[in-house]
């Protein structure tokens, strides 16, 4: 067998070209000849094809060049062959050869196939001889070759476990690194034909994990987030260690709250931060001579102490240095507190009332009391006017000018550390986040950005030539109009964009090593991203509470007195504008889900011009729509309402078994056609619509919803139609009417399961008796008919199978309307069907409800 060396300096004379046709010829060995695909290769050479059982005889035959094709690579039939330097293919390599229309090439070894065809390969932390061995005959029958030290024309590197030089270099240079585990299960489909062993999802099954082989230690962490870490160690490839284990190859080590050195058992541990792990999920690998703890410690030590709190832009007196600090927590600083914030419900900080203005960022705890300056700040540490003691005034006006310098310095942050990165890798065949992602998450942001950094510009002219006159208002008035563009479409989409966030760091381990790298670094201060994009959502009712302060400090003498007022109603505005978007934008995109949700529903509903106004349900009251007890849901909007009738999991159920959406469509009415809302003011529930179609159709419905009220709702409705119509006599359609001059029932409708059972049931009476009618009955079948259907009640002679099925009814059922009258009926029923003389009424649950409501039209065009 020859080693890898021998390969190395004899490849490049393995393969020859092709002798003349005259001397070769090709032999198929034992059953290869039944293999109809490798004859049929065979022939297409145009050489002669022998067969021979074993091929022996052939082997000592120098006159001629021939190619033995063979089932098994291995057995003493192959051993001999290949001990006689002949040249053996497998079937797949023939078939393959005869494919790619090269010939056959003089290869001095055995080839089965031609599945690693361009594979160089090297092989590094393989440490028994016979698992090399059987590796490297593996690979060379594929067609692949082998080289024992790296370099530019490697294409994989074969690893039982992560590190070391050769890892290294493959990880710098973007080579596959695999598993031993990639040869075998390669070679397992051997005989695929178009099997490519460097296929990308074949490969990527076996790709070497980033911490495969490693032991790992994390020391110093919290709970939480030691968990987090171990889980992402085993997701990785990696084993978790504890601290004495002397088979420890790495300790990972929380510099923030670790003061001393561990000591593991293991002298050769390597002791890193824990920017080590996460550059290494991020990169696939990272040394760790670059990233050693006690470098670490080293640098900390011969740094100079200083306390950062000496570094505050404002040296007032005690009380005023408390309420500066105060203010600066508020602003909330990148380096934020010491216990994370769930992100704050997020766009809840809108207020629980869902407002912009309500909106007050709750103060977070700095750590070590520490704030974040930015280098551009440095102009801040003059604290007061030249030769004067500074007035209260320019102190709330020092705090304006510091949080804007601060959040602007976290938007900074969120731009050269995030968004920037982020598109630059993106870039790059290796990214992070595709460009999409990258826009849904830092599409809306850099407006805000813009914005504040020419706020800043202005802020910082003032404060350099500072007066009590200067016109600070100003800045607000002159950016009121990039603001109202700048900020909507960043709240409203918060939310949105905050799901893309959480899913592209969940479902992507390198872009979450990526954000927990920049977490630790000093410009976050160990805030998330998440927390840091929440910042804008807080600013402007920050901004409004700074101006308000200034604005209490100046006289009213001042011109900026005025300018202060008109920047708070600004501001206002702004939010303003921000609060009717937001509206906007969630009631359309609650069209979508009204849409989704109801079975039949119109396309046209969904319209960039409709709004979604309030959802009501209701049960009918009359048979114009559904039918008198259906529950119905009416969704209005800003020119229309949805009717749709809601799906029952109960009874009758199982008629549409495989419908997933919970309502049904009706009917979609137009504001336009409906002419007055009706208060049936003799029912605290029930109201009547009154529609220019059909002869003025009347619906009328009792709500079911307790938590709406019906004088609200129904104000509601005609100021929506008012301005529908544009017109400003919002009350104009609205009347009150009772039940009686309407000629409604508003009694209670019975929605049991056995008044539904009647219901059923004489829609299915109705159904059989127009189909078995007099009029479409043929004479025999009529017959037929009336004979089989003998009324139970007595002679129905005179009656058409139609009346006769009419009748019918379930003689152990009463109908709860009737038994108010079980009295004065009794007189009417016999316990004898055949006694009975006269033609039995049926139940009102049973027949047909065609009410004829002409009479209440006119009583309502009467007034």
């Amino acid at each position: 067998m020859e080693t890898i060396d021998e390969h190395s300096s004899k490849y490049e004379m393995s393969i020859s070209s092709s002798p003349s046709p005259e001397n070769l010829r090709i032999c198929l060995v034992g059953d290869v000849i039944q293999n109809d695909a490798a004859v049929e290769a065979a022939h297409t050479f145009g050489v002669p094809v022998i067969t021979s059982e074993t091929g022996l005889e052939l082997i000592n035959d120098c006159d001629w060049r021939t190619y033995f094709v063979l089932n098994d690579f291995e057995g003493p039939v192959y051993e001999a062959i290949h001990k006689s330097k002949q040249c053996i293919l497998g079937p797949p390599a023939l078939r393959q050869a005869a494919e790619m229309k090269d010939g056959l090439t003089h290869n001095a070894r055995p080839i089965y196939n031609y599945s690693m065809r361009g594979v160089v390969t090297c092989f590094t932390g393989i440490r028994k001889k016979d698992e090399l061995t059987k590796l490297v005959n593996l690979i060379h029958s594929m067609g692949g070759c082998i080289r024992k030290d790296m370099n530019s024309k490697i294409t994989h590197l074969i690893s039982s476990h992560s590190g070391g030089d050769k890892y290294q270099y493959a990880k710098t240079f973007r080579l596959t690194v695999v598993r031993p585990h990639w040869v075998y299960a390669a070679w397992e489909r051997r005989n695929e034909t178009h099997f490519k062993a460097t296929a990308e999802d074949f490969s990527k099954e076996h790709k070497l994990k980033a911490f495969e082989g490693q032991k790992i230690c994390f020391f110093g962490f919290p709970a939480d987030e030691h968990q987090h870490m171990v889980d992402v160690l085993k997701s990785n490839g990696g084993v978790p260690a504890e601290l004495d284990d002397p088979e420890c190859s790495h300790v990972v080590v929380d510099e923030h709250s670790t003061q001393t050195k561990p000591e593991p058992k293991n002298h050769r541990t390597h002791i890193l931060k824990s920017d080590w792990f996460w550059y290494t999920i991020q990169n696939g690998y990272a040394d760790e001579m670059d990233y050693l703890f006690g470098d670490y410690l080293d640098s900390i030590a011969n740094t100079p102490n200083t306390d950062r709190r000496d570094s505050l832009p404002i040296s007032f007196n005690k009380r005023k240095r408390k309420r500066f600090s105060q203010r600066i927590q508020l602003e909330g600083t990148p380096l934020g507190s010491t216990k994370r914030r769930s992100s704050v419900s997020d766009a809840g900080l809108l207020s629980a009332s869902g407002s912009f203005f309500d909106c007050s960022g709750t103060p977070n705890k700095l750590e070590n009391g520490t704030i974040l300056t930015e280098p551009e700040t440095s102009a801040c540490e003059q604290q007061t006017p030249p030769g004067k003691k500074a007035s209260m005034r320019f102190n709330h006006f020092m705090d304006f000018f510091s949080t804007e310098s601060n959040y602007v310095g976290i938007l900074d942050t969120i731009v050269n550390l995030f968004k920037n990165p982020l598109e630059e890798i993106a870039e790059s065949s290796d990214a992070l986040l595709n460009k999409s992602e990258i826009k849904a998450i830092f599409g809306n942001f850099l407006p805000i950005h813009e914005v504040h950094q020419s706020m800043l510009e202005r802020l910082r002219a003032i404060h350099s030539k500072w007066s009590e006159d200067c016109l600070i208002g100003d800045i607000i008035l002159q950016h009121q109009d990039d603001l109202i563009k700048a900020y909507p479409p960043y709240v409203n989409f918060f939310e949105q964009m905050k799901e893309t966030l959480v899913q592209c760091d969940t479902q992507n381990p390198r872009f979450h090593a990526f954000l927990k790298i920049n977490q630790t670094k000093p410009e976050c201060g160990r805030q998330t991203l998440q927390d840091l994009m929440i910042r804008p959502v807080q600013r402007l009712p920050s901004i409004s509470l700074l101006l308000n302060d200034i604005l209490k400090h100046t006289s009213k003498n001042n011109p900026d007195y005025a300018r202060l007022e008109e920047a708070l109603k600004a501001i206002r505005v702004v939010m303003m504008h921000i609060n009717e978007d937001k509206r906007k934008t969630e009631s359309r995109m609650a069209i979508f889900d009204i849409f989704n949700d109801i079975e039949g529903c119109p396309a046209h509903l969904v319209s960039s011009n409709r709004n979604f106004i309030s959802r009501c349900e209701v049960s009918e009251l009359t048979d114009s729509l559904s039918g008198r007890g259906d529950h119905l849901v009416l969704y209005l909007f800003s020119d229309s309402i949805e009717v749709c009738k809601k799906r029952s999991r109960g009874f009758n159920s199982a008629k549409s078994p495989s419908t997933a959406k919970s309502y049904k469509h009706i009917k979609l009415m137009s504001l336009n056609a409906i002419r007055f809302v009706i208060d049936i003011t003799d029912s605290p529930r029930a109201f009547a619509l009154l529609c220019r179609q059909d002869k003025d159709k009347l619906h009328s419905f009792t709500i079911t919803d307790e938590e709406i009220d019906k004088v609200m709702y129904l104000k509601t409705l005609c100021k929506q139609m008012a301005e529908n119509a544009c017109r400003t006599d919002t009350d104009k359609a609205l009347l009150c009417r009772t039940s009686q001059e309407l000629e409604v029932d508003i009694s209670d409708v019975n929605l049991s399961t056995l008044s539904k059972a009647f219901k059923l049931a004489a829609r299915t009476r109705l159904k059989v008796g127009r189909a078995f009618s007099f009029n479409k009955t043929p004479s025999k079948l009529k017959r037929a008919v009336s004979t089989m259907m003998t009324s139970p009640f007595g002679s129905t002679n005179s009656l058409t199978p139609a009346s006769q099925l009419a009748q019918m009814r379930l003689a152990s059922c009463t109908n709860i309307h009737e038994v108010v009258d079980d009295d004065n009926n009794s007189g009417m029923r016999s316990s004898s069907p055949s006694t009975h003389s006269e033609v039995l009424v049926p139940p009102m649950s049973v027949q047909p409800t065609r009410k004829n409501i002409n009479s209440s039209i006119s009583s309502v065009g009467r007034i």
